[in-house]
């Protein structure tokens, strides 16, 4: 009987540059972990590439003065409301350089006590302990006085404070306002940015029913300006800070991509590999309440044997109730038939009760987004064997 089930590989690669052969690179780096780890390519085998490396090689880039540009074409009055942006140095701070040299104005609503995404922007015992609630609107002024002195404890930085000096060091103005009802913007502005990322439809046809003016982020560079990058998908959401005056994009091409490196994989292998585009994996860190998806989606691009979610059951459901009489051997090969025999569709039963209800990509995205992590490992191809094997495969 076999004894590991899912095995992975943080796969190591040259440092990848714009216009690089990412598909050749990718599967020579592969090729090469096999010679070196001695193991053997099985089919339904996963081989994910991390966007980062993919808007890289695209050359997939944006300059503060493009989304300046594109912003000023959209709102030619230049005084336009924000709202809602995520608390980030490396995803919003490049942004909103670029949306503050285009305007002359902004008034930045932002959600408390945290953002989309977990990052912090307050002491929340202080605000339980003070006369402000969640359905409150705050001013700058009062936000300062109450909880102004408040520092990200793993940053050691007040957002705001940051987001402040970033605007007026483009000569535009800023007036900050503290609210979770979008529609307080509509109090001081009908030209909006909203810059929230997974509500982001419902939120840009609710402003737009109150006739304002409204464009997202995702529509911002979603054309080029000039020779600029551009994402027609997504625009600049899911992009990052590659320099002071630049932002690398969520990657456009990645289905070309993944496809390609498919062909080649099964060209050499002969075996059906599925490949996967990843971003950020959609977990949420249980101390500092920060959910790691910046990016509009986990998987920008996948082969089409990745669509889908899981068909499983729960052996320890199993386990307790159809067979809590039976022990050692007798009880592992009942569960392994009752794998094998299982419907093809389990959604809705009992036995699957305790399994994760979600798409195999944000899974699997998830897998490789901690595997690979965000700093200096050097690996940002993994290799996954076994995802898709259960007890019922010796």
């Amino acid at each position: 009987m076999r004894c590991v089930g899912t095995v992975v590989r943080g796969i190591r690669t040259p440092i990848i540059k714009e216009n690089d052969d990412l598909a050749n690179i990718v599967v020579d780096s592969v090729m090469a972990a096999k010679e070196s780890e001695g193991f053997e390519f099985k089919n339904k085998d996963i081989v994910a590439i991390t966007e980062a490396v993919v808007g890289i090689s695209e050359g997939n880039y944006v300059t503060v003065d493009d989304v300046a540009q594109d912003l000023q074409n959209k709102f030619p009055s230049k005084n336009i409301g924000v709202t809602n942006p995520i608390l980030s140095r490396n995803r919003f701070s490049i942004i909103l350089k670029g949306i503050a040299r285009g305007m002359d104005k902004i008034t930045l609503l932002t959600s408390f006590p945290a953002d989309e995404v977990g990052n912090g922007i307050l002491d929340e015992e202080v605000l339980d302990a003070s006369e402000y609630n969640l359905a409150s609107v705050i001013s700058e002024e009062e936000y300062k006085k109450t909880f102004g002195s408040w520092k990200h404890p793993f940053t050691g930085i007040n957002m705001i404070d940051l987001y402040r000096e970033l605007i007026e060091s483009e000569d535009c103005e800023v007036e900050f306002v503290f609210s979770n009802d979008v529609k307080t913007i509509l109090d001081y502005n009908k030209d909006i940015l909203t810059c929230d990322i997974h509500t982001r439809e419902k939120t840009t046809k609710l402003l737009k029913s109150e006739g304002a003016n409204v464009y997202g982020l995702h529509n911002v560079l979603s054309e080029p300006i000039g020779d600029s990058g551009f994402n027609p998908d997504y625009g600049v959401l899911g992009s990052n800070k590659a320099t002071e005056e630049k932002l690398k994009l969520f990657p456009k091409t990645g289905n070309k991509l993944v496809n390609e490196i498919q062909k080649r994989l099964n060209n050499i292998t002969g075996k059906q590999i599925e490949v996967m585009v990843y971003g950020d994996g959609a977990f949420k860190d249980p101390v500092g309440h920060i959910w790691e998806l910046a990016d509009p989606v986990v998987s920008p691009a996948h082969t089409s044997g990745l669509i889908g979610t899981p068909n499983e059951i729960k052996l320890k459901y199993v386990s307790d109730n159809k067979f809590a009489n039976l022990r050692g051997e007798e009880l592992k090969d009942a569960i392994k038939e009752e794998i094998k025999n299982k419907d093809k569709d389990l959604t809705g039963q009992m036995i699957t009760q305790g399994t994760t209800p979600r798409r195999l990509t944000d899974l699997i995205g998830s897998l490789c987004d901690l595997t690979s992590g965000s700093g200096d490992k050097g690996t940002p191809v993994i290799f996954i064997q076994g995802y898709f094997d259960n007890l019922a495969n010796d």
